[in-house]
């Protein structure tokens, strides 16, 4: 009876992972365009300035941003504890070594926010290119989850 109850485990565990990586790229296209949103805001005339800055842009893109980076960060180490409980072992791939850049490129792009705030433009770029990074990767790297999640349903059967 146990067994069975470990066994429903395991199989509805790896389940999650893919459930919040997918949500967590949903979120990323909408962090990605607050702050694109928030790029025009800083280039704009000063009408629709005042316009977008009631829309509290910077307040939004600030939060989520720290939601995004727990979810990719919790994600990843998710992603890994349950890979190894269900096969006693990481297997070292392509899919492996994204997360772990993702994660710390996004944790590069986070810790530049103070910089960004007092006027470096050289942090703000990097910030954006550091993240439009993680967008391409995080995208590929759901796609290449769902060849992994695919393989499993067919171990399953």
């Amino acid at each position: 009876m146990i067994i069975n109850k470990l066994e429903f485990i395991k199989l509805w565990s790896q389940s999650i992972h893919p459930i919040v990586m997918f949500s967590t790229l949903l979120l990323l296209f909408y962090v990605s365009y607050l702050g694109f949103q928030l790029r025009y805001i800083r280039t704009s005339d000063k009408e629709v300035r005042k316009e977008l800055i009631n829309k509290k842009i910077n307040n939004r893109h600030h939060q989520l941003g720290a939601l995004l980076l727990n979810l990719i960060v919790l994600g990843n180490l998710g992603g890994m504890t349950i890979t190894y409980i269900n096969n006693d072992k990481l297997f070292f791939s392509p899919h492996l070594l994204i997360g772990l850049t993702i994660t710390g490129l996004i944790t590069i792009s986070i810790s530049l926010v103070p910089f960004m705030q007092k006027g470096n433009n050289l942090a703000r770029n990097t910030h954006i290119v550091f993240n439009l990074c993680v967008v391409i990767l995080f995208t590929w790297q759901v796609i290449s989850g769902v060849e992994i999640v695919q393989k499993i349903i067919e171990n399953i059967q």
